[in-house]
């Protein structure tokens, strides 16, 4: 049986490793055509390699993502060699500084928002055409707890502004979208996933008692595919749960 994603274009970011690494290879593996983008050339091309070595296709994208016009020219790009593009996967995040929020220096404050929100922002602005050219457009926003979660903890202000800004963003495309095109927009929390991220934050912690990217990836397809009904909402991959945002109390 044919799968759901063969001879479709899907973009990643944050493709070099973790999550990002497994979502690259396992569309790879159903058969689309995987744009990888990450700073990191030696980790692209090392994917390219797993790629290739059972037998899908990929095209490899070095790129910081604070290069907004370098994002601005991987749409043109994209529209001149295929003229649409069917997933967009904004996988790429950094956690940013884990301090009091008064403690912490403008420059790191700004490369989080940098990173986890404009970055996405401009990816959307340059790719929006090219997504309303499929005939199923599908945005998968990778997105954490900490964006939405009602007991904040302490320390950690950064990315959850970041995330919190990174699913408003979602949300918003989502709804200027929906009735004019048939592209949907899915925020995406993994859950608990063994990557350098989770380290950084929890360096105690067993990295063996969280799941691998890998185990992980396959649960992150569902909102990439083109049945994928939903839009604006969030899904949370480790129980396949579909749930709309709340208003708050």
């Amino acid at each position: 049986m044919p799968s759901s994603f063969e001879h479709r274009i899907a973009l990643v970011t944050g493709a070099s490793r973790g999550i990002g690494r497994g979502v690259a290879k396992e569309l790879a593996r159903q058969g689309a055509h995987v744009i990888a983008l990450a700073r990191t050339q030696g980790g692209l091309e090392a994917l390219d390699d797993e790629i290739r070595g059972f037998g899908g296709q990929a095209t490899l994208v070095p790129c910081d993502l604070r290069d907004g016009e370098a994002l601005d020219r991987l749409g043109l790009a994209i529209h001149e060699r295929w003229g649409k593009l069917d997933v967009f996967v904004g996988n790429a995040g950094v956690l940013g500084p884990i301090s009091p929020l008064s403690h912490i220096d403008p420059a790191p404050f700004e490369e989080a928002f940098a990173i986890n929100v404009t970055a996405n922002w401009r990816l959307l602005r340059s790719l929006d055409m090219l997504l309303r050219k499929s005939d199923a457009g599908r945005v998968v926003l990778v997105t954490s707890s900490a964006g939405h979660r009602a007991d904040m903890p302490a320390y950690r202000g950064v990315y959850a502004a970041t995330k919190s800004a990174l699913e408003t963003l979602g949300r918003t495309y989502a709804a200027e979208v929906v009735n004019v095109s048939n592209v949907r927009v899915t925020l995406a929390s993994p859950g608990q996933t063994r990557t350098r991220m989770r380290t950084q934050l929890l360096p105690g912690e067993d990295p063996q008692s969280v799941p691998a990217p890998e185990e992980i990836a396959p649960k992150l397809l569902a909102p990439c595919a083109p049945e994928w009904p939903h839009t604006g909402v969030l899904f949370e991959a480790q129980t396949g749960a579909v749930k709309r945002f709340q208003a708050p109390a």
